[in-house]
């Protein structure tokens, strides 16, 4: 039998990259997937799984979200909080609206999604609640004012609700990967500069969906806080 069978798994920015292989890999460890971005449209998915659009970075949208995947699917055991977006540009080249927009989604959607999700999780006792960090929410670069920002401010959200819901029932977990190959990348066309790791030695999109199925399906008692992965 698959680790996940039967399981309700969510994960969120599901239509390309981490997300998007994360919802494959969950798929494939037995879990039936709700895949919730933007861009998606409402419609089921071979496997069991359903796709629902959402605009994450609307509060009133996620919580008609939540209020849904409650009342159609049941409660989710696994869940995945993987949207987000990459800037990368120094800080007097920054705009005070692009500062916000990365806050917006790399860390007030998350707030969010968690807000809508963890009471009805904590209330049946058990699941698992994944939020995808960076290693810019651990380690300073140049260049990355807006994003370091938004991803140091989720983890000091994830420290925080792991004290919260401490003897809930609900595991909290980061994953805060090293660069990863996915098309965040493509403005910046890293192979064209030294400053930037190459694309062939980043991590692929599938190595980290697959720390995220190993955190999920550990034993009941085990609590994984915070997983680092980069490339050797």
């Amino acid at each position: 039998m698959t680790p996940l069978a039967g399981r309700l798994a969510l994960v969120t920015g599901a239509s390309r990259g981490i997300g998007a292989a994360t919802a494959t890999a969950l798929a494939r460890a037995g879990a039936r997937v709700l895949r919730v971005a933007r861009s998606l449209a409402d419609a089921p998915y071979p496997g069991a799984g359903h796709d629902l659009p959402c605009d994450l970075t609307d509060p009133a949208q996620v919580d008609r979200l939540a209020g849904r995947v409650g009342r159609d699917f049941g409660v989710p055991e696994v869940v995945v909080s993987s949207a987000g977006g990459f800037q990368l540009r120094p800080l007097a080249a920054t705009s005070v609206q692009e500062f916000e927009a990365q806050v917006a989604l790399n860390l007030r959607a998350p707030f969010a999604l968690a807000r809508a999700l963890l009471p009805m999780m904590a209330q049946a006792g058990r699941g698992s609640f994944i939020s995808v960090g960076s290693v810019a929410d651990h380690v300073a670069f140049a260049g990355n004012a807006a994003y370091a920002a938004s991803k140091y401010g989720l983890r000091g959200l994830h420290e925080t609700l792991v004290a919260e819901y401490q003897g809930s029932g609900v595991r909290l977990t980061l994953v805060s990967p090293g660069p990863t190959d996915t098309s965040l990348w493509d403005p910046f066309d890293p192979d064209r500069r030294e400053d930037l790791p190459s694309r062939a030695s980043m991590l692929r999109p599938s190595d980290v969906a697959d720390a995220i199925v190993f955190v999920a399906t550990r034993p009941a008692p085990v609590h994984i806080d915070w997983l680092r992965l980069g490339p050797a």
